[in-house]
C-alpha cells in the first residue's frame, strides 16, 4: 500500500486538534470522506489555515497514518467566497453539508455526491447581494436533489395512495394536496378520505379467546392479515406549494424561484422533514435557516 495518495476534495467539517491543528473532513471523487490532519493550520501564516477552511476544494497529497492521515501538500483550485460572507447562504450551505456527510461513504468513490454538492454550492455562491429571499429556493432544490441521487426523493408527481397524477390546480386558492412522509410524498386528500372511511367501517376485528390444548405441542403457527394503514399526513399544502415541489425535480428552479414568497418556507420544512426521517438525525444547521428568516421575515412575503 503507498504511504502517500492524491484526492480532490472539498473540506465539509473541521475542528481544533492540539494547540495548532485541525481535523478537516473532505468529500473526495476517488476515496469518498476521508478525515484527515492539517497541521499547523491554525497558526497565524500556515500555508493550510486558508486551504483547511469550510468549502474550500483542494488538491491534496495525503500521508497515510496509523489512525488519522496526514496532509502534507494541498493546492487551492476552487472557492466559495459569497457563502462567508452572507450569513444565509452559510446557514445553508452547512445545512446541505450535512445532509452530505450523511450520505457519503469512507473508502467508495463519490464523484456524483461531490458534482452534485459543488453545482448547488456554486449556485448559492451566485446569488446577488440583497436577494436572501432567493436562499430557501435554492436551497429546497439542493436538498431534492441530494436526497434523489441517494434514492430517497419523495414522490411529488403522483398520489401515493392511488398512483393517480395530481396537478395543482393554481386557478383555485381553496385548493390543497396532503404530504406524508410515511406514505413517501403527495396524497389526494379525497383518496386518503375514502380510506379513512373504509377503515372506519372495517374496523379490526378482535381475536378469538385462545383455548390451550390439554397436552404441549412443539410448534405453533399464526397467521398474519396484512392491513392497509392510514398514512398521517404531515402537511397540506396548497396548489402553488405542489407546483414548487414538483419543479424541484427539474435540473434548474426557473422563474419562480425569483419570486418573494413566504411558500418556499413551507416546502423547505416538509422537505426538511422528510430528510430528517430518512436520514435518521436532525439537521442542525436548519435552526440558523429558521432564525434569519423569522427575523427577516418581511424580505420572505
Amino acid at each position: 500500500m503507498n504511504k502517500t495518495y492524491k484526492a480532490t476534495g472539498i473540506n465539509l467539517k473541521a475542528q481544533a486538534l492540539g494547540e495548532s491543528d485541525r481535523i478537516v473532513t473532505i468529500l473526495t471523487q476517488e476515496f469518498g470522506l476521508i478525515r484527515a490532519i492539517a497541521p499547523g493550520s491554525r497558526k497565524h501564516k500556515s500555508s493550510l489555515g486558508g486551504r483547511s477552511g469550510m468549502f474550500v476544494v483542494n488538491e491534496l497529497l495525503i500521508a497515510r497514518g496509523r489512525s488519522l492521515d496526514k496532509i502534507t501538500q494541498a493546492q487551492t483550485v476552487k472557492t466559495y467566497p459569497g457563502l462567508v460572507k452572507d450569513l444565509a447562504k452559510l446557514a445553508a450551505s452547512q445545512y446541505l453539508a450535512e445532509i452530505v456527510l450523511s450520505q457519503a461513504l469512507s473508502e467508495h468513490p463519490q464523484q456524483e455526491l461531490y458534482e452534485l454538492l459543488n453545482e448547488h454550492l456554486n449556485r448559492l455562491d451566485n446569488i446577488p447581494i440583497g436577494e436572501s429571499s432567493r436562499v430557501l429556493a435554492y436551497l429546497a432544490h439542493a436538498v431534492f436533489h441530494l436526497l434523489a441521487l441517494d434514492g430517497l426523493a419523495p414522490q411529488v408527481q403522483i398520489c401515493c395512495l392511488t398512483q393517480n397524477p395530481l396537478t395543482p390546480d393554481l386557478a383555485d386558492p381553496h385548493w390543497r394536496v396532503g404530504f406524508s412522509i410515511a406514505a413517501g410524498g403527495i396524497v389526494s386528500l379525497q383518496a386518503w378520505e375514502n380510506l379513512r372511511k373504509e377503515l372506519v367501517k372495517k374496523p379490526e376485528k378482535p381475536e378469538k379467546p385462545v383455548s390451550h390444548p390439554p397436552h404441549p405441542v412443539t410448534s405453533s403457527y399464526q397467521t398474519v392479515v396484512h392491513r392497509q394503514e392510514l398514512p398521517a399526513i404531515t402537511a397540506r399544502l396548497t396548489a402553488q406549494e405542489l407546483a414548487m415541489l414538483q419543479q424541484l425535480s427539474q435540473p434548474e428552479i426557473m422563474q419562480i424561484s425569483t419570486v418573494n414568497n413566504a411558500n418556499w418556507v413551507t416546502v423547505e420544512q416538509v422537505l426538511r422533514q422528510y430528510a430528517q426521517y430518512h436520514l435518521g438525525r436532525p439537521i442542525r444547521s436548519a435552526t440558523l435557516i429558521d432564525s434569519y428568516f423569522a427575523a427577516n421575515h418581511d424580505a420572505t412575503v
